[in-house]
């Protein structure tokens, strides 16, 4: 009987061979979602946007898509801030290691300087402590984070695209946190039997050979890279692409119209427009690519009552869409804007609930 020295090697002695990453879904096959595409390309051209906030219910491709962004990005890096993460590990602090080691104040990176060049997600940002979503949305907009604590003054380039995503039903951002961000999606579930069985299609085709699958993609996927390259590189002069006062008013007249607050939507607005006007190779920003993008940038900033924004007919194109057999399992084609009212919405109210009665005998007269 062998003695028990020569039972299964222990994991210091030998170590696993380490395992492939798993293949990710391309981004050029999700399908179905035209507003997720654009805002999360216009974001990945002019990431000083202040990111993309996606609103949805669960298995409505959230992180299939960001992951997918930040494959098109050459060398881009994808992280992941965890929900119980702390500011420290979020910004970076004091490398006790090194101070207690060497009495030497230096200072350790946290996830914004790991995400620098690349995507940076957040699930559920709606139930982030505020101290750690100011934080985040003063690095994605300046492209710069600046530590001041712990005895340190500290600042790193911090230049990521945020995608920030949420379950209106798990509850809501303030309305101050809200406006900073640059862009919102409002994603709903499938009702449609059809496209809902076109996306699971895919998604088995794509989990049973994900190589096959991602080769048949291969070339629209190298496109959508090239184009978001090019883009990216047309908006390095700080006066590219300039635009009329014609721009300037369109931007104007929608935001007035939505009764925004303050000027941060105006702004953004000829941001998105300046980004898709690089991502379609035009030479100057048009009427068109405002009112393109503009419910992009009014959906989380419009006063409850007003009227909804759509493009008019001679509106810059989207960027081009996946074939509907190209779809994400996790993907939710139905991205339209819920049925305006006629009457301001009541954000407030409660649905009414029956409430049980007791016969009472009169009193005797």
């Amino acid at each position: 009987m062998p003695s028990s020295s020569s039972s299964a090697p222990s994991p210091a002695s030998s170590s696993a061979p380490a395992q492939p990453l798993p293949s990710l879904f391309p981004f050029a096959a999700i399908a179905g979602q035209p507003q997720l595409r654009q805002a999360l390309l216009l974001a990945a051209i002019d990431p000083q946007l202040g990111g993309v906030l996606v609103e949805g219910p669960r298995g409505t491709a959230k992180s299939t898509a960001a992951r997918a962004l930040a494959e098109l990005i050459e060398g881009a890096p994808f992280v992941t801030l965890p929900l119980g993460a702390s500011l420290e590990h979020l910004a970076g602090s004091l490398d006790l290691e090194q101070a207690m080691a060497g009495n030497a104040v230096r200072f350790a990176p946290g996830l914004l300087a790991r995400a620098h060049g690349g995507v940076l997600y957040v699930d559920e940002i709606n139930l982030l402590p505020d101290a750690l979503v100011d934080a985040l949305l003063d690095a994605a907009a300046s492209g710069v984070n600046i530590v001041e604590r712990d005895g340190i003054s500290h600042h790193h380039a911090a230049r990521f695209v945020l995608v920030g995503t949420m379950n209106p039903e798990e509850g809501q951002l303030r309305p101050q946190l809200l406006d900073r961000l640059g862009l919102c999606v409002r994603l709903h579930n499938v009702a449609d039997a059809t496209e809902r069985q076109a996306i699971v299609r895919a998604r088995l085709a794509f989990d049973a050979d994900p190589q096959a699958f991602r080769a048949r993609h291969a070339d629209a996927q190298a496109d959508l890279a090239a184009r978001l390259r090019a883009a990216r590189d047309q908006l390095q002069p700080a006066d590219a692409l300039p635009w009329s006062d014609e721009v300037l008013t369109a931007a104007s007249d929608l935001c007035i119209a939505a009764q925004v607050d303050g000027l941060r939507a105006d702004l953004v607005m000829l941001r998105a427009a300046r980004a898709l006007a690089a991502w379609e190779g035009s030479a100057a920003v048009l009427p068109a690519h405002v009112h393109s993008v503009a419910e992009l940038v009014l959906a989380h900033r419009r006063k409850p009552g007003t009227e909804g924004v759509s493009a008019p007919p001679n509106a810059a194109a989207s960027p081009p869409q996946a074939t509907p057999s190209a779809a994400n399992a996790e993907a939710s084609p139905s991205t339209g804007q819920p049925p305006a009212s006629d009457e301001p919405a009541d954000w407030g109210a409660l649905l009414p609930e029956s409430v049980g009665t007791v016969r009472m005998a009169s009193p005797a007269a």
